[in-house]
């Protein structure tokens, strides 16, 4: 990528700045990306858009955040390495840290019962949100597939390999995203030779017992094979979190999946919550950090390549199965986030969240809070909570 002469800015403008997105940022990757292109291109001409626009692609070509990563490249190119970690941070902090208090709040051993009431409303409609996710990200997926039948077929593979992983196998998802990738990428280059050793690389064990080994393997899939967008990490993390460490229960889980629908910043600040559950509060500082390393550590190693790495055809190759296998994953994942309801009336929230979302348009933010609203009044009513 070729740098531009635009002027650099101090590292005092660049903590104001990314702070100041990552706590305004609600809606998600679309959010965060227009409002870093009114700051750097718009705002302040510290890019041109050709730059913006070939990072936002190559940043769509690596695995984990790629929203999070796209405001660490901006900030290294306007205050360099330095400038990369302060304005990472700036951008990450404010959604752990609201993660947190949230996870204290709605997490904690004795919430009251309009809390628990309005965690367990939204959490009945993130299943929706799921599928809602999926769908928005099938379609440009499929339509770059269109015009080789082949390649379509293969797309409806992966996509269903996805799926199927992330309802039966959640342990293995990472496997099956993975392994798309490579096939796409043997069918691309014709030379399953060079492909040699790929296996090896693979993770083939979940990490034994519940410490912080397994909360750093849990939060480093999170950050650093998320697929397809935010929220293919809920398929990631939940099989681990619920049903193999038991560190919080479903209902739990899809209350800390809600908290981080409605925050600003990235959504892969969900997994402070599952660190917090883990090991309290330094266990959701732990995960967070173990869940962000990865992106940082791939601009600053390597954001001068980012042109390079946009123009691979065998990193789009790699994505082009992985693709499709996560977007397969994000909507199985709405299998068992239904299945984990307790309450019939989290079945007729959830069926309200699919209308709204699905068919009404609305937005993911506002669903989930008049789902959560209509929770805390059935908890306020002394209606039937989930455990």
């Amino acid at each position: 990528m070729v740098e531009s002469s635009s002027r650099s800015a101090g590292l005092s403008t660049i903590a104001r700045e990314w702070t100041r997105i990552g706590i305004t940022g609600f809606g998600g990757p679309p959010a965060h990306i227009a409002l870093l292109r009114d700051l750097v291109v718009e705002r302040e001409h510290w890019l041109d858009p050709r730059e913006l626009e070939d990072a936002i692609a190559a940043c769509n070509l690596l695995p984990g955040p790629a929203s999070t990563q796209l405001a660490i490249f901006c900030a290294r190119r306007v205050g360099g390495p330095a400038g990369a970690l302060v304005g990472g941070l700036g951008f990450v902090a404010p959604a752990v840290v609201l993660m947190l208090f949230l996870s204290e709040l709605f997490l904690g051993r004795s919430p009251p019962a309009w809390v628990r009431g309005a965690g367990a409303g939204a959490g009945a409609a993130v299943a929706a949100v799921a599928v809602a996710a999926g769908m928005r990200l099938a379609g440009p997926s499929w339509a770059r597939a269109a015009g080789a039948r082949a390649h379509q077929v293969r797309w409806l593979a992966y996509a269903v390999l996805g799926a199927a992983a992330a309802a039966v196998v959640g342990p293995y998802l990472v496997l099956v995203l993975i392994g798309c990738g490579v096939i796409e990428l043997g069918q691309r280059t014709r030379a399953a030779g060079g492909l040699d050793g790929v296996g090896a690389l693979l993770p083939t064990a979940v990490v034994a017992g519940g410490g912080l080994g397994s909360l750093a393997w849990v939060a480093l899939k999170v950050g650093a094979l998320s697929f397809g967008g935010g929220f293919v990490i809920v398929p990631l993390m939940q099989h681990d979190a619920v049903h193999t460490y038991h560190w919080m229960t479903a209902t739990h889980f899809l209350s800390a999946v809600a908290l981080g629908q409605v925050t600003p910043g990235p959504v892969v600040a969900t997994v402070a919550a599952v660190g917090y559950a883990a090991r309290g509060v330094a266990g959701g500082l732990f995960a967070a950090a173990i869940a962000f390393s990865p992106s940082f550590a791939i601009v600053l190693l390597g954001g001068g390549r980012f042109e390079r790495l946009r123009r691979s055809p065998h990193a789009q190759a790699f994505l082009d199965g992985a693709g499709p296998a996560a977007i397969g994953a994000i909507l199985g994942a709405a299998i068992p986030l239904a299945g984990a309801l307790a309450e019939t009336w989290q079945i007729i929230v959830l069926a309200a969240a699919a209308v709204a979302l699905l068919l009404a348009r609305r937005g993911v933010v506002t669903t989930l809070v008049a789902a959560g609203v209509a929770g805390a009044v059935i908890g306020l009513l002394g209606g039937p909570l989930p455990g």
